[in-house]
């Protein structure tokens, strides 16, 4: 199947629960970190790699840490740091950064909003499945936790991504910093322990002038997606999946969405 094409303009960032959801990223301060010098990553919340960074807030996240040298490192940090995170002593190889964010909540405005991010999304038809759990289409309210990864290259960057157990998570498989992508790099995508095949995965691709092209692909039978790469470019890919929850009380989330997102880049 060929990818749809869609050439973004930066857009603002809208008020939660009044606008649309928007992509979560973990955004290093350079892809490639040489040895003995520290790695610098913030957070983001925002459209096509555009977006407000976020502090060192440990209520907002069940995980942050980094997989190198076959260790999981917690990131640590003081309370509001900007960037959220600054790790040194790291070893040669590929770093894995790794975060997933506590549940926040949104109401939206209109059902035309929320119709419109699930079109996006691709959520299925959200409209039927709505009225088959007898919802008001009115203030549907919803919980989303972001699993965010970012692949980064200490020194020669040598190493593999692999899965850490999020409940929905993007793997890479091929290392973009040693490994030959050119022709695509591939991923393979996780939801509740099983691959998702034929699952709508969206990717970011700014240059080095910031200019941002998003294309949409689909994972295989197998749950991989093959991303098309170009030279001296940074990328984000971002799936969605949609839960259907029973609230407890008035004013709980009827629906739980989950957003697997990882970056890299690719060398000039």
């Amino acid at each position: 199947m060929k990818p749809v094409y869609l050439f973004a303009t930066i857009a603002a960032l809208a008020i939660p629960g009044k606008g649309f959801a928007h992509e979560f990223w973990i955004d290093p301060q350079d892809f490639t970190v040489e040895i003995g010098e520290a790695l610098l990553a913030d957070l983001r919340v925002g459209q096509e790699f555009s977006g407000a960074s976020m502090s060192f807030l440990p209520r907002n996240f069940d995980r942050f840490e980094v997989m190198n040298g076959g260790q999981a490192l917690q990131a640590e940090g003081r309370f509001g740091d900007i960037p959220a995170l600054r790790m040194g002593d790291l070893a040669e190889g590929l770093a894995v950064i790794v975060h997933q964010t506590t549940a926040n909540q949104l109401t939206w405005s209109t059902w035309e909003r929320f119709l419109n991010f699930a079109v996006h999304k691709d959520l299925g038809d959200v409209t039927a499945m709505h009225a088959e759990r007898g919802l008001s289409q009115e203030n549907v309210t919803e919980d989303y936790i972001r699993y965010a990864k970012s692949l980064v290259a200490i020194g020669d960057g040598a190493g593999a991504d692999s899965r850490v157990g999020m409940r929905t998570e993007l793997v890479a498989l091929a290392n973009p910093y040693t490994d030959d992508i050119s022709g695509g790099m591939p991923m393979q995508l996780w939801y509740d322990d099983a691959l998702q095949a034929d699952y709508q995965v969206e990717l970011f691709a700014e240059n080095a002038e910031g200019e941002v092209t998003i294309t949409y692909h689909r994972t295989d039978a197998d749950g991989v997606v093959l991303l098309p790469i170009e030279p001296g470019m940074s990328y984000m890919a971002d799936a969605v999946f949609l839960e259907a929850v029973e609230p407890a009380e008035d004013g709980d989330a009827i629906w739980v969405t989950h957003w697997a997102n990882m970056t890299f880049s690719t060398a000039p």
